[in-house]
This record gives structure tokens, sequence and C-alpha cells, in this order.
């Protein structure tokens, strides 16, 4: 593995509990271990934009992690009703270098995390990051969402496009009762006023991310039931 700054894992393990997040040695191990890999792939495949490792850190390790508490929230107001059971599916759409989805994986064992993304080389770094870390609950997928028809409980995306194209071409692979997570920056409510009539947001999350002096916000939607 590339070497890594020594403050690293001391910044992450600092901003987990900022994060309302308790991650073991072994996780924040991984996660280390992971954006190590993203520097190393980037340098032939170009997986990202941003390749300093402290703004990878905040910008893609910190940020995806803002997402898990609220995500096992959702998970677990879903199980409460009945409609998940206790090894969750998630779909991640137009995941790159795995941003989120390889991050929820990591930190939540118990969820079946597939990341499906339309570059070939970027599915192939998600399948080379779950055979590196041992991840038996992640898959990267080559294909374009609108032709994965399996249910999966969330769908979620990270600046992948509009709320719009999102949800259309994602709703075959959204199981009946399950939900969107949009993560985004500002709030978009422009997007969201072009929302589909069958599409519900039932709850804007606005995000906090430790050391990064930005707006995120996910937008939580789902299929609106029939009147």
């Amino acid at each position: 593995m590339p070497a890594l700054k020594l403050n690293h894992r001391e910044v992450l393990a600092q901003a987990l509990p900022a994060l309302g997040l308790t991650l073991d040695d072994a996780q924040i191990t991984a996660l280390l271990d992971y954006l190590a890999l993203i520097q190393k792939w980037t340098k032939v495949y170009n997986l990202t934009a941003v390749r300093d490792p402290d703004e990878m850190l905040t910008h893609h390790l910190l940020d995806s992690l803002a997402v898990i508490a609220p995500l096992q929230k959702q998970l677990a107001a879903l199980a409460g009703r009945g409609v998940v059971g206790d090894k969750p599916r998630l779909l991640d759409v137009g995941s790159g270098a795995g941003l989120p989805g390889i991050v929820i994986a990591i930190c939540c064992p118990h969820i079946t995390v597939h990341c499906v993304d339309t570059v070939a080389k970027k599915a192939a770094f998600i399948q080379q990051v779950a055979v590196t870390l041992k991840l038996p609950n992640l898959r990267g997928i080559h294909a374009r969402v609108e032709s994965l028809t399996e249910p999966y409980d969330v769908v979620s995306s990270r600046a992948f496009a509009s709320l719009v194209d999102f949800t259309t071409w994602s709703e075959k692979a959204l199981a009946g009762q399950g939900v969107w997570m949009g993560m985004k920056g500002k709030h978009p409510a422009e997007e969201m006023a072009a929302l589909s009539g069958s599409v519900e947001v039932f709850h804007v999350e606005q995000l906090a991310v430790p050391g990064l002096d930005a707006e995120r916000c996910i937008i939580w939607m789902r299929k609106r039931a029939p009147v």
C-alpha cells in the first residue's frame, strides 16, 4: 500500500464521534487502506479529480462517512415496519471510486452493497477493493443502472445526476417500500420541484462533515403510495 501521512488515522478517529460513529481498529484500517488504493489506482485510471491525500480524507472519506448514521437510522425505521430484514441490500449508482458504497460496506458489514458504474475500469476497481480488503458484502457491477431489476432496499447516489434522472433511471431497482438516498451539496430545491409525481421526498437531512466547509445534505425519497 502507498504510505499515508501518519496523522490520517488520528484525524479519522477524532472525526468519528462528531459523525455519530463507533468503528473498530480493523474498520479504521480498512478505510485508510481503501484511501491508499484510490491513490494508487487514480494514477492509472483517473478515478477521482481529487489527488491530494489530505483532501481525499475529507472530501471523500469523511464526506461518505457522514451518511452512515443517517442510513442506519432509516434502515432501523424500515426494519421496524417489517420492510427489511437483518441483511438489507443497497445499490450505489454511478459509484465511481466506490463513494459512498465501499465506505458503507466497510462500516456496515451486515449490508449487501452493490456498486454500479458504466465505466468498466471503475467497476473493476471496486471488485479489486472487495478482494484486497476481504469484503464479502461488496460487489462491483459494470452496467447501466436502467438494466438492473433486482430489488434493493436502498438506492444511493453521490453527485451522480439530477434527482429526476437518478430516480427515473433506478426506479426498477428500488424495492416497493425501499428508499432513495440522494447525496447533494446545497439544498436542491429546483431538482426536488422537478421530481415526478410518483416520487415523494419524505426527509431532507442536513449533514456536517468534519474539516469540510461546504454544504451537504441527503434527500430521502420513496415511491409515492397510490391514492
